[in-house]
């Protein structure tokens, strides 16, 4: 099984998760949801950002970093936070939310570049991915766009992340700034899983599901 295609399963499985639930929103889905954030960011934290440290100046790979985190508010700007399950469509307009398309696919595309090099990002993206995809497919299924305007924005959001990853890895010149470039996605995967850490949910209480789920998903990337 090709590993590179996992974000592509993932989102599949979102989709099939949306379907079964009936458009409800799952108490799992947001158990789910922080345990992909503590996961995706202890991967960042274990794996891509020491290398990316050894490789480049300390003082610039800070910057790119800053420039990643500052990218992905700017994304958010336009996508109302779906990147870490806040989807805002309105369901009762049949206009295509063409920034919250491009948006997301910009996301999905620069998240693609770290698989190059660390297989292990790879299943970070996967559980990340899961239930954004279940939440975003739930919000388009209860919207007003048609079967194949839906089908367009799921195909083409699921194939984003395996393009960067092809790109990084055929495109000679790419991959001369492959490492510039993931340093720039740190940034975007810190913000995106910090967000969803701080955000413990309905009145910002303490939530011993949630914790646990968190421990988890530190303790499953630490073993990786």
């Amino acid at each position: 099984m090709n590993k590179f295609l996992f974000p592509v399963y993932a989102v599949i499985l979102g989709v099939i998760i949306a379907k079964l639930s009936k458009n409800k929103t799952l108490w799992n889905t947001k158990l789910l949801l922080a345990f992909s954030g503590a996961f995706l960011l202890a991967l960042t934290l274990f794996d891509l950002l020491p290398e990316v440290y050894e490789t480049l100046h300390a003082k610039f790979t800070g910057l790119l970093i800053m420039a990643g985190i500052l990218l992905q508010i700017i994304l958010e700007f336009f996508s109302k936070g779906a990147e870490h399950g806040h989807v805002h469509i309105h369901k009762d307009s049949s206009r295509f939310p063409w920034l919250l398309f491009i948006s997301l696919c910009l996301h999905s595309f620069l998240e693609g570049f770290p698989i190059h090099q660390h297989n292990d990002m790879v299943y970070g993206v996967l559980v990340h991915k899961i239930p954004i995809a279940t939440l975003l497919a739930m919000f388009l299924f209860q919207s007003e766009y048609s079967k194949s305007q839906i089908a367009l924005f799921l195909i083409v959001f699921a194939s984003m992340t395996p393009l960067g990853t092809l790109i990084s890895n055929e495109v000679s010149w790419v991959s001369e700034y492959v490492t510039y470039i993931n340093a720039v996605v740190i940034g975007i995967f810190f913000h995106i899983s910090t967000t969803i850490l701080f955000e413990t949910g309905e009145g910002h209480k303490f939530n011993l599901s949630k914790l646990i789920a968190i421990i988890l998903g530190v303790g499953i990337a630490y073993l990786f």
